[in-house]
């Protein structure tokens, strides 16, 4: 859900192919089978420390911010390392599909039917975490449907190990310290009990998959039982949803957050970017309406045009509450169809399809145009064929160099130009 999350869209296409799944319990007393002890050079960046002493560095530092030696006991049996999570780490992959292939899936009309069924079911508590922290339903239910389709597939892997193991890796070790201790803290509060501590293979908890961290300090007893249960209470799920959208993503009360338009073929492409933002009365002038031809309202609310497949795919205007989206969850493509079904279930009709079929650059072709980007002096960050928000950044830039449209979206035209010759590009801060 949040902007550090790895495992990105992948990991919620996974956790929500099967609306079935269930929930299952760990063994009773979890011990570290000898095939998962961590090599040596696991510890390298421990200094060569095993994961015993490791392990007694995160209990210390757990004890040092206020857990308890009772909780560190009950959880010790559970604190164990296990390789094939952190290869799961390592292996795993950002998708490459098409905005409208993911969200067609993702954004569903059962998820949709489904997400308002609940808003009926639990209107309550709904109305008033809308009214404490100003947060739609439509918004908590597009991502409680999304992460777990609400709570029938929260994962299932203890969430200790989980933790501890990506604790004792190097790349993330400090964050996953961190998450460990935060873990420690739910079950010392008496939240949660180590053995009912179960979720995704990144240590994420509860149906709107919540990191501990965000579990300690967003997580709220909206069911007035005395404890904050994101597994089993759809009352604290709605409210701690809202408050963490609230107050850790900062939605602004009354405002929307992405709404489909319809473009005019001679916009100024090189706008159309999350990080320009004009007033609707600017769009309007510049021709763009909604899907209908409706005219847009001529007022000073800010937004940015949205271009999840370039100029030819779906178009949004994307408000100040879109930065929400992309801070639960940095995939343009998650980010994008989380809003967009939000708007499903707030009533809004579906977006139109294409005219003709986007093309995409195959993924041989899309690491190809990356490494040509690198040679041009832009910054792609990982030369991977995955179209991140840097390599979008990129794409950009090249457009505006070659006079192409710059709507960010990875053309053969482009590359067949920049294979034509490299040409050295302005940096990405300076053609905006």
């Amino acid at each position: 859900m949040l902007q550090i999350r790895f495992a990105i869209a992948a990991a919620a296409l996974l956790a929500c192919s099967s609306a079935s799944a269930q929930l299952q319990p760990p063994p009773a007393k979890p011990a570290a089978p000898r095939a998962t002890v961590p090599s040596p050079r696991a510890a390298s960046c421990h200094n060569g420390a095993s994961f015993d002493r490791f392990l007694a560095g995160v209990k210390s530092q757990a004890v040092a911010a206020g857990v308890s030696q009772r909780t560190i006991a009950e959880a010790s049996p559970y604190l164990v390392y296990d390789q094939g999570i952190v290869n799961r780490d390592r292996g795993q992959r950002v998708f490459g599909q098409l905005f409208t292939e993911f969200a067609g899936r993702m954004a569903a009309p059962y998820r949709m039917q489904n997400g308002q069924q609940h808003i009926k079911r639990y209107a309550a508590a709904f109305a008033r975490a809308e009214k404490e922290y100003g947060v739609p339903p439509a918004v908590i239910a597009a991502f409680w449907g999304l992460e777990s389709d609400f709570g029938a597939n929260m994962g299932n892997l203890p969430t200790l190990k989980s933790l501890v193991s990506l604790a004792y890796d190097c790349r993330r070790s400090e964050m996953f310290v961190n998450e460990t201790i935060a873990a420690l803290k739910i079950i010392d509060r008496g939240d949660l009990h180590p053995d009912e501590m179960i979720g995704s293979w990144a240590g994420e908890l509860g149906q709107t998959q919540f990191l501990p961290v965000h579990y300690v300090n967003y997580a709220v007893d909206y069911d007035g039982d005395g404890r904050r249960d994101l597994l089993r209470s759809p009352a604290d799920v709605i409210g701690s949803t809202a408050n963490y959208i609230a107050n850790g993503l900062k939605w602004r009360r009354g405002e929307p957050w992405l709404e489909e338009i319809k473009l005019p073929p001679n916009l100024p492409w090189e706008k159309t970017d999350l990080a320009v933002r004009e007033p609707r009365s600017t769009w309007a002038q510049l021709g763009v309406t909604y899907p209908d031809g409706r005219s847009l309202p001529n007022d000073n609310l800010a937004a940015s045009v949205l271009l999840p497949m370039g100029r030819f795919g779906p178009a949004f205007l994307a408000y100040p509450n879109f930065a929400a989206y992309t801070e639960w969850n940095n995939s343009l493509i998650y980010s994008t169809t989380a809003g967009y079904l939000a708007t499903r279930i707030a009533g809004a009709a579906p977006m139109r399809k294409p005219a003709a079929p986007v093309a995409q650059l195959p993924f041989h072709e899309l690491k190809e145009l990356q490494q040509l980007l690198v040679r041009a002096g832009l910054n792609v960050g990982k030369v991977d064929g995955v179209l991140g928000q840097q390599s979008r950044t990129a794409v950009k830039a090249m457009q505006i160099k070659y006079g192409l449209p710059a709507d960010s979206w990875p053309t053969p035209e482009l590359l067949a130009r920049m294979r034509g010759g490299t040409a050295q590009a302005q940096p990405a801060g300076t053609v905006r």
